[in-house]
């Protein structure tokens, strides 16, 4: 079983940054994709970034294409989510997730793929 912790969350301004964490413990694996997502109140969990297990692919949806990116550093079994130019409306609790059939391509962004999931941390951003 994998653990995942994530940090790095807190309060911004609009236009501000932040650089979010997320630490992997267990029965890791450094060839599986992983991820990020976001889910305010009383919305859905929505899909924010993914990354191949090499780390060479990444993938976004258009709403953060162009201020977020996805890192990661294997070694550390860290993934790491940037985020530049906040909005009011990047405001949630942010997840980092595994994907849980064990698949290295970033090309999967629906949440019911994804597993192993952190406890998350809050990110709000003020106008």
């Amino acid at each position: 079983q994998v653990q995942l912790v994530e940090s790095g969350g807190g309060l911004v301004q609009a236009g501000g940054s932040l650089r979010l964490s997320c630490v992997a413990s267990g029965r890791t694996s450094s060839s599986v994709a992983m991820g990020w997502f976001r889910q305010a109140p009383g919305k859905e969990r929505e899909f924010v970034a993914s990354i191949s297990g090499s780390g060479v692919d990444t993938y976004y949806p258009d709403s953060v294409k162009g201020r977020f990116t996805i890192s990661r550093d294997n070694a550390k079994n860290t993934v790491f989510l940037q985020m530049n130019s906040l909005k009011p409306e990047d405001t949630a609790v942010y997840y980092c997730a595994q994907n849980r059939l064990g698949f290295s391509s970033a090309y999967y962004s629906t949440p019911s793929l994804y597993g192993n999931w952190g406890q998350g941390t809050q990110v709000t951003v003020s106008s």
